[in-house]
């Protein structure tokens, strides 16, 4: 694509998200964070001979104001003059965003030079991990194994040897997975959604035509439930979405029985990939989540980082106000309320 081939954007309907790859920039994102006081705007979008779909999430504001989103999009290969496509696009996009104060590309590309001029800005927070752990699934299952840290393929059979059992469970399980995750955002100080968040996950994707199918595997112990992870699944990737686990029986490893059955199901279903969907950036001990990258890098794959959330301002000094109102909420939250 030309650096100076001009972005047109159309809005079109919903369906024309099939043809992206990533789960958030699917038709079942987009109903989804619709139905949870997000309109979702996608369109049908164009730069020279390049063709793509985009998701823009649109959200009101205090006093009137509005933002849009676009979760992991677009996707598009990364451009040559990246500042002058995104530029583009932003511009394309405005008549069509209803007065928005700016738009927000969380970008899927690998990171690379930061990404500088043309009126973006680097946003104070990022929505999506930007860093993360991507198995390739094009492998014997020994192949997989062996290309675990030691330690992680230890406790995969350590959990098997002291009578772990995985299974699949269904919506009727939410609710005590759910008391699971209460006790897993307690213990590491984390926010999570109302039950119903997850619950209305789960019955879009059992509608027709969903495009995505969520498993939720279940790990128990003399039939005491002990963890159980979300995991879901969309052409020929998927994606671990939330876990959680419970305060007993932690040393009998349920949380690896959990992974292995996740990427053997993955597997099976024709996924080429798997992403463990968020990691600190490096193996750094001093980061409050060290324990997380040590996790889900032993299962093997590859660390993928990517740039995070950029944006394009539409109105200056409206968006300067809410980049410090931003600011403020994210030092609550990172400082703040992990001590309380």
């Amino acid at each position: 694509m030309s650096a100076e081939a001009p972005v047109r954007v159309e809005p079109a309907e919903l369906e024309v998200l099939e043809s992206n790859q990533g789960l958030l920039q699917s038709p079942f994102w987009a109903r989804f964070r619709a139905g949870l006081g997000w309109q979702a705007r996608a369109f049908d979008c164009r730069a020279g001979s390049m063709r793509f779909a985009l998701l823009v999430l649109v959200r009101s504001l205090p006093l009137g104001q509005r933002l849009a989103y676009a979760p992991h999009g677009p996707e598009v290969p990364e451009p040559a003059d990246r500042e002058a496509f995104l530029t583009g696009l932003a511009r394309a996009l405005r008549p069509h965003l209803g007065g928005c104060l700016f738009v927000r590309f969380d970008l899927p590309w690998s990171i690379g030079a930061p990404l500088l001029g043309a009126g973006l800005r680097k946003a104070p927070m990022d929505i999506q991990p930007p860093s993360t752990v991507i198995l390739e699934l094009d492998h014997e299952e020994e192949a997989l194994l062996a290309a675990m840290k030691a330690k992680t393929r230890y406790n995969i059979g350590l959990a098997g040897k002291k009578g772990v059992t995985v299974e699949e469970g269904g919506e009727a399980d939410l609710p005590a997975w759910y008391e699971l995750y209460r006790q897993t955002a307690r213990r590491d100080r984390i926010t999570l959604h109302a039950f119903q968040y997850y619950r209305r996950q789960f019955q879009l994707a059992s509608e027709p035509g969903a495009g995505v199918a969520l498993k939720l595997l279940l790990a128990r112990h003399q039939g005491e439930l002990l963890a159980g992870i979300v995991v879901a699944l969309r052409g020929n990737t998927a994606w671990y979405l939330y876990g959680a686990s419970s305060d007993r029986k932690r040393n009998l490893m349920p949380a690896y029985a959990l992974q292995w059955r996740a990427i053997l199901l993955a597997r099976q279903a024709g996924c080429r990939f798997y992403d463990l969907f968020g990691v600190p950036p490096a193996d750094d001990p001093s980061h409050p989540m060290h324990g997380l990258f040590r996790f889900k890098t032993g299962f093997g794959g590859r660390l993928v980082h990517r740039p995070g959330c950029w944006d394009l301002p539409y109105r200056q000094a409206g968006y300067l106000a809410y980049s410090l109102a931003e600011r403020g909420r994210q030092w609550y939250f990172r400082r703040l309320r992990k001590r309380v």
